[in-house]
């Protein structure tokens, strides 16, 4: 199962980043591998707001489409994904942006999942480290363009 951490300073706000990473319909435009997104619904919960969203994962000959549910608390800085269909056995994902004493923020970042094919899996595991790093960079290269 493959997992990927990552704890990153960014020299831009924690409103900022947590504004990019929760406004999921916008991922195609910047996310790498990301063909489409559509979100479900829109309900409040306590703290925050929960969404419902489909995302187009295209990789190669690969292109498949996974439901998540999205849970953003923004006084807390904190985004946790939950799987909910799709090709994944499972997936779970968090992140949380703190404000850092610069200005900027420090963001940690978390995933965690599953294939159902295990062929799929054995494919994704070989570069998947890489794949999570690249993803969190187009974050900061997004915040980059947006705030300069």
């Amino acid at each position: 199962m493959p997992s990927h951490r990552e704890h990153r300073h960014m020299p831009y706000s924690a409103e900022q980043i947590y504004d990019l990473v929760a406004d999921v319909a916008r991922y195609p435009e910047f996310l790498p591998w990301t063909a489409a997104a559509r979100i479900r619904s829109r309900k409040p919960i306590e703290g925050g707001e929960e969404i419902e969203a489909d995302l187009v994962i295209s990789f190669k000959v690969f292109r498949e489409r996974f439901g998540s549910r999205v849970q953003l608390y923004p006084e807390a800085g904190r985004i946790d994904t939950t799987y909910l269909d799709g090709p994944f056995k499972y997936m779970i994902s968090h992140w949380e942006m703190k404000p850092a004493d610069d200005g900027g923020c420090i963001v940690d970042f978390s995933v965690d999942f599953e294939f159902r094919n295990p062929m799929l899996q054995r494919l994704i595991g070989v570069v998947f480290d890489q794949a999570m790093r690249r993803v969190v960079g187009a974050f900061e290269a997004r915040a980059k363009r947006l705030y300069g």
